[in-house]
């Protein structure tokens, strides 16, 4: 199942997104979940009183985790919706429509760095060693969901910073309750997956982590997630036995404002050296994880322009680029990089 909020591209501004589901397997049709909720209760109005789902109306996938719900349940909506046999108005065209991002409001975002090319570029343009507790712990770092971006909205450079890069990792949501979660267990507790992109500014990060703390200015100016929100079970035969993660393409294309296209990443979900349980057990110990808490999977190996501008785009991020990142299965996220605002 894939989730998404979406609104129509020729609503007023400040129309608020809803929730609805794809249709079919490309996506190109969304059923909107709240008509297709009371069409159902109009049907039987016992539904209310045999399941919460149908007691209030549906908003957004925020309200619906706020009110103890998880992902999966809307999968009801879906399943027994029946189209009139004239032009359905719940059935609305992906081409007529906006997404913004999959969660609206995260409660928070771990970043973690599960995947050992890139955490070996970055240590070896230092002349180092990656550290020996990297292959023990899985780290990471709380990244501010305050500057949360969805498809389609732009990013720049921070103030100060001529070096805008972006990083593509896989982003998974907690849509229940947990702690002390153990590893083979853990990815019970997500609800869905999507893309992240993880915006850096690279000369501001370089000045700041020769203090040693942080990261600070140099990654917290944005966060963009979306298209939408995929389930786990359709990604579960992607999977091979004892893998870490499922064996589905994660690459990068950066179309300049001049025109071409320049191919910049090409990676594996698969090759993570941790699993989503495995980053779950660490983030969970002894702390509660809340749903709608993101946890991102880190970079994945040569996601990123520091590690392959050279030999890729020969430079950071410009006014009037567009960074098109692509998850097999999870979509294609679409950001303009635009001047810093004022």
């Amino acid at each position: 199942m894939k989730i998404a909020h979406v609104r129509e591209r020729n609503a007023p501004a400040g129309t608020p997104f809803r929730l609805a589901a794809a249709v079919d397997a490309d996506a190109t049709e969304w059923l909107d979940l709240e008509p297709a909720r009371r069409r159902l209760v109009a049907a039987d109005p016992r539904r209310p009183h045999d399941g919460s789902l149908f007691r209030q109306p549906i908003s957004t996938l925020d309200a619906h985790l706020a009110a103890g719900l998880r992902v999966s349940a809307l999968g009801e909506l879906l399943d027994d919706f029946v189209p009139s046999e004239e032009e359905d108005e719940a059935i609305l065209d992906r081409a007529d429509l906006d997404f913004g991002p999959p969660v609206l409001h995260p409660t928070s975002l771990r970043d973690f760095y599960a995947f050992e090319r890139h955490v070996a570029t970055v240590w070896g343009r230092r002349n180092a060693e990656v550290p020996e507790a990297w292959y023990r712990l899985p780290i990471f770092y709380f990244s501010n969901v305050s500057e949360l971006r969805g498809p389609a909205d732009p990013v720049w450079a921070p103030r100060g910073s001529v070096e805008l890069d972006f990083e593509l990792e896989v982003c998974a949501l907690i849509d229940t309750p947990a702690r002390d979660l153990p590893a083979d267990r853990a990815e019970e507790a997500i609800g869905g997956f999507t893309i992240l992109n993880d915006w850096s500014a690279r000369d501001l990060q370089r000045d700041e982590t020769t203090v040693r703390l942080g990261p600070a200015k140099g990654k917290d100016f944005a966060s963009t997630i979306g298209p939408w929100l995929v389930t786990p079970d359709e990604l579960a035969d992607a999977r091979p036995p004892g893998a870490t993660g499922p064996d589905l393409a994660m690459s990068v294309d950066v179309r300049t404002a001049d025109g071409p296209s320049v191919a910049v990443t090409r990676g594996s979900w698969s090759t993570a050296h941790f699993s989503f349980g495995q980053m779950l057990e660490r983030a969970s110990a002894d702390v509660r994880l809340r749903p709608g808490d993101l946890i991102g999977s880190g970079t994945v190996g040569t996601g990123c322009l520091l590690e392959v501008r050279d030999e890729t785009l020969g430079r950071y991020l410009l006014p009037g680029d567009e960074v098109v990142a692509r998850i097999e299965r999870l979509g294609e996220l679409r950001t303009p990089i635009v001047e810093r605002p004022g």
